[in-house]
């Protein structure tokens, strides 16, 4: 109950600073990009029930079916992607969405999902639809998947994609209001270094 309150509290509080960034961004890619300034994809969220999740589009049009023609010219890349379900040097990202990676602010729309129930502000972070046969944990579905976590304030992009079931499973275990506290304040940390790709 409190966890909830705390998400509601801060994305309330912090809507008048951050939607207008949000709009002034969408403007942006929108112009430098062509097409919808927008994503949502289908992630898995708590108890295993799927929900669209939403973030501001940093890929070429058609990036999902780009990827898989990819995968299929460049054995190393394969490789990555099924180690990490990431890729450090992706073909699919557009200038202003390396940029808006590196700072992460390309998820700021996912406070929507905090507003309506489908995320937390720290949780795991949501796994595609594709992800649930790589993962082999139960943390994860006991908690509302989060914009950061205990993941992303770690190892973020050095380690694999099944060992993020560490993570979440020690969050689950240790879940408080001062670790929830703890992880956004190294949140901003992460941001600031801009370390994501």
């Amino acid at each position: 109950m409190f966890k909830r309150l705390l998400d509601l509290t801060l994305v309330l509080l912090s809507a008048p600073i951050v939607l207008p960034i949000v709009v002034l961004l969408a403007v942006t890619v929108a112009l430098l990009t062509g097409g919808k300034p927008f994503y949502s994809q289908l992630r898995v969220g708590k108890d295993g029930e799927q929900f669209r999740m939403w973030k501001l589009r940093t890929m070429v049009k058609n990036a999902d079916a780009q990827l898989e023609s990819y995968l299929q010219k460049c054995p190393e890349a394969r490789a990555e992607w099924d180690s990490t379900q990431k890729l450090k040097k992706d073909p699919r990202i557009t200038p202003v969405g390396r940029l808006l990676r590196k700072t992460s602010i390309d998820e700021l729309p996912q406070l929507f999902n905090v507003l309506n129930g489908t995320m937390s502000l720290v949780g795991p972070r949501p796994m595609m639809v594709g992800q649930e046969s790589f993962y082999h944990g139960r943390g994860y579905y006991d908690l509302r998947p989060g914009i950061t976590g205990l993941w992303q304030v770690s190892d973020r992009n050095d380690c694999g994609f099944g060992d993020r079931v560490t993570y979440d499973n020690t969050y689950n275990r240790t879940l408080s209001l001062r670790l929830d506290l703890r992880i956004l304040f190294q949140t901003a940390g992460v941001v600031m270094r801009a370390t994501g790709h």
